[in-house]
């Protein structure tokens, strides 16, 4: 995967790039989505959890609430995907009892919305992969998405 910048007109390009984008992500894996609040985070990761063959788009909501949804089971051909959801954390402490070291640890794709809010101290060393992944709402429905990888794996 390259470093990329993409324009999407729809919600249904965005789901789209996120497909596509799944296709080039090999777990272990952490995607950190970044972005303002409705700049298209839960759409992308709709397309990437549906392109790795862990739920349908329509499954995939966004975890503000509970933080954490998981995607994909040990009997499935897909992948393990973890969806996390930052937005409502406010200490280190919060995000420790969360439990990421140990999703970031395991064969998976962990994907977090609000993925600035994580620190570097969080970030994997090891053998996965890191993808930053930039939203920003250029438009009612026009996103401008930059896509950037930091490890590898990918």
């Amino acid at each position: 995967m390259h470093a990329r910048t993409v324009v999407t007109h729809s919600p249904e390009e965005t789901m789209a790039l996120g497909a596509q984008l799944a296709q080039e992500l090999k777990p272990p894996v952490l995607v950190l989505l970044l972005g303002d609040l409705g700049a298209g985070k839960t759409t992308l990761t709709k397309g990437i959890v549906a392109g790795l063959g862990a739920a349908a788009e329509e499954e995939v909501t966004s975890p503000t609430f509970t933080m954490i949804h998981e995607y994909g089971t040990a009997r499935d051909n897909a992948a393990r995907v973890y969806h996390v959801d930052l937005y409502r954390v406010e200490t280190a402490r919060e995000l420790e009892t969360l439990g990421l070291e140990d999703l970031i640890a395991e064969r998976s794709v962990v994907i977090v919305e609000w993925g600035e809010r994580l620190g570097p101290a969080l970030r994997p060393s090891g053998p996965g992969g890191v993808v930053e992944i930039h939203l920003e709402a250029a438009g009612e429905d026009e996103r401008r998405i930059e896509v950037r990888v930091l490890g590898v794996g990918c």
